[in-house]
């Protein structure tokens, strides 16, 4: 072992650096995820690794599964011709396929990236070219018709293999394969060179880049964020500290696996910490799926837990007379309790006693409706949350700490505990890595999961780091006296009125979005008179809304056209506006009349607005507001 990882700490029965300011990085003495995978394989055998469900049942695979899986998908590629250092392609919703998959490529030596599943043809062309993929996973005919449809603009690449046979019997192509047909490759190669596997991970380096994670291309085309195996047990072992995973941990993963959040929670931590992942059936069963597997652990973006509190609000609205009363005598003291601990002070008798009654009679029984009845720790990042999201999950029993991190920084730049946390902050950063505000008020970082750059960009790799060497975020923030960080908003995204006055929209728009009427909003106003606001209204809770007045609406815009909607969001913002100077508050605002999804360009993959496309698809409706 090399002297200057010396000593080593435990945690959980994981070992590590003590010393996370310089590298090299060991977990369990293995420099890079492959190997630390292949010990794990090897140690945990039968003991479950994952759960997916098939025909309404949960089935459980055992770690051998996944190393037997990954193997033969590895020496599959190596048959087919994949070099060190090549790239490979995945377009599919999250399954278990995705992890063999991904450990196969890492295991191989090439490095792997994912394509989201609401990507056009187009968008799948380009991150194929730009990563030069010489081979592609898709997941179903779907996905393979994609590919069809521009297979003459990836001239190198060379093989697809397809995940699901359903819907494509007898279909036949020279460059399609399917995932059955590269299983019997690669047991053909381990009959062949028994030892090829073995060696290949046995080759990985830590320095070795492991996946591109391509940026969203909200500003440009989208570039691919190379992180390296370092960087990612960097990430997971500097979290683990802050958060410790343990191995009677259950998850469910539901987030695009290739989004660097839900790619290092579910398919790298629990390599790390030998945790179980529960696979969701898709984004749309996430709340069912919850409900059946209850996790330990969760991890979800601002819309998700938002949605959560606007279903829970919506139910107790439809709840007898009694039942709301209690659900309003519960929450309220559970809001005394969770301030009282975030002040720092000590819970008073009488509220505890009366917190112990509450939770006994209704707040348990809402965890266990909710699926958090074993839920100890609930983590929110990937944008910014509402501090009375944090503060009313708080109230209801269910710990949810919020995080910040970006592609270039691995996933994770700071994170809050639930035994050190400050609600509006994301918490101190985490071990062995320094967090620093320039000048103009932006955020530099610098540790040891710092990306190596962007692939194949030079000038944009240098535009991305000072010249000393720290990563620019392009968020604006500050660090208090206790080193807790507080992101103000994107540098970018700063608005400074007609007045000259410095606005951040993100605390405005938060605000807005803790009604469960509101699923998101847009703040506008640079070089302006006054500030105006997008909106775009949650359909669920505002059709209920309707349906409960009987106001008639035949489709999502005429409901947004209705003057009683658009009196409820006036009377939304002007309870905002009271919170806030004359300046920053909003004069005017327009309903998006058109409902989103996550094909939509307007929408990020976690389901939020962005802010440039919006403003420009929607200009029609801004200049009303200022005409």
């Amino acid at each position: 072992m090399n002297d200057r990882t010396s000593p080593m700490q435990v945690i959980n029965g994981v070992s590590f650096n003590r010393d996370l300011s310089h590298g090299p990085y060991l977990v369990d003495g293995h420099d890079t995820l492959v190997k630390l995978f292949v010990d794990r394989c090897r140690t945990l055998g039968e003991r479950t690794a994952h759960r997916e469900k098939e025909y309404g049942i949960w089935l459980s695979y055992s770690w051998a599964d996944y190393r037997s899986h990954a193997e033969k998908i590895a020496l599959g590629l190596l048959a087919l011709g994949l070099q060190r250092g090549d790239c490979v392609s995945i377009i599919s919703e999250d399954r278990k396929e995705w992890a063999y998959t991904d450990l196969a490529v890492l295991s191989a030596g090439g490095i792997c990236t994912g394509i989201y599943t609401t990507d056009a043809a187009s968008q799948l062309a380009y991150i194929v070219n730009d990563s030069l993929s010489r081979f592609l996973f898709v997941e179903n005919d779907e996905q393979l018709d994609k590919f069809l449809a521009v297979r003459d603009q990836m001239p190198g690449l060379e093989k697809v293999i397809v995940i699901e046979d359903e819907g494509l019997k007898g279909f036949s192509d020279p460059q399609v394969m399917f995932l059955d047909d590269l299983y019997r490759l690669g047991l053909e190669e381990m009959a062949r060179d028994p030892g090829r596997f073995e060696a290949a991970v046995a080759a990985s380096r830590g320095d070795d880049i492991a996946i591109l994670v391509y940026t969203s291309g909200t500003t440009g085309m989208p570039k691919g964020v190379m992180i390296t195996h370092e960087n990612i047990i960097f990430s997971i072992i500097s979290g683990m500290v802050r958060n410790p995973v343990y191995e009677t941990d259950e998850q469910v993963c539901f987030l695009p696996l290739c989004h660097i959040l839900e790619r290092v929670v579910s398919n790298f931590t629990p390599i790390v910490s030998r945790s179980t992942v529960n696979f969701a059936e898709s984004p749309e069963t996430v709340f069912d799926n919850v409900q059946e597997v209850s996790p330990t652990v969760f991890t979800a973006v601002p819309r998700l837990w938002e949605k959560i509190y606007s279903r829970v609000t919506i139910m107790a609205g439809d709840a007898t007379p009694f039942g709301r009363w209690c659900f309003r005598k519960a929450v309220a003291t559970g809001q005394k309790k969770a301030e009282a601990e975030i002040a720092g002070r000590p819970v008073p008798l009488s509220t505890r006693l009366a917190y112990a009654f509450w939770d006994a009679t209704v707040l348990t029984n809402l965890r266990r409706m909710l699926g958090f009845d074993r839920l100890r720790m609930g983590t929110t990042g990937a944008a910014p949350v509402s501090p009375e999201i944090l503060k009313w999950f708080r109230a209801i029993g269910v710990v949810l700490v919020e995080g910040y991190g970006m592609s270039e920084s691995s996933g994770v730049i700071s994170v809050n505990s639930p035994t050190e946390s400050r609600v509006g902050s994301v918490g101190p950063v985490i071990p062995g890595a320094e967090v620093r505000i320039a000048e103009n008020g932006e955020i530099q970082y610098r540790g040891g999961n710092c990306c190596r750059g962007y692939w194949r960009k030079p000038e944009a790799t240098t535009e991305a780091f000072t010249p000393d060497g720290w990563l620019k975020t392009g968020d604006a923030g500050h660090i208090d006296a206790d080193g807790f960080l507080t992101i103000t908003g994107r540098i970018k995204d700063i608005i400074i009125t007609a007045g000259g006055k410095n606005i951040t929209p993100a605390e405005l728009e938060n605000r807005m979005k803790f009604s469960p009427y509101i699923s998101d909003a847009v703040v506008i106003g640079d070089r302006r008179k006054y500030l105006t606001c997008l909106v775009m209204i949650d359909q669920e809770n505002v059709q209920k809304f309707a349906q409960d007045r009987r106001v008639p609406f035949s489709d999502f815009a005429s409901l947004c056209a209705r003057p009683e909607v658009r009196e409820l969001i006036g009377s939304i913002i002007a309870e905002v506006n009271s919170e806030f100077a004359r300046v920053e508050q909003i004069k005017d605002f327009r309903l998006i009349d058109i409902l989103l999804t996550a094909e939509d360009e307007e929408l990020t993959a976690t389901m939020k607005l962005k802010r440039g496309f919006v403003e420009k698809k929607h200009k029609a409706l801004i200049d009303q507001m200022y005409a």
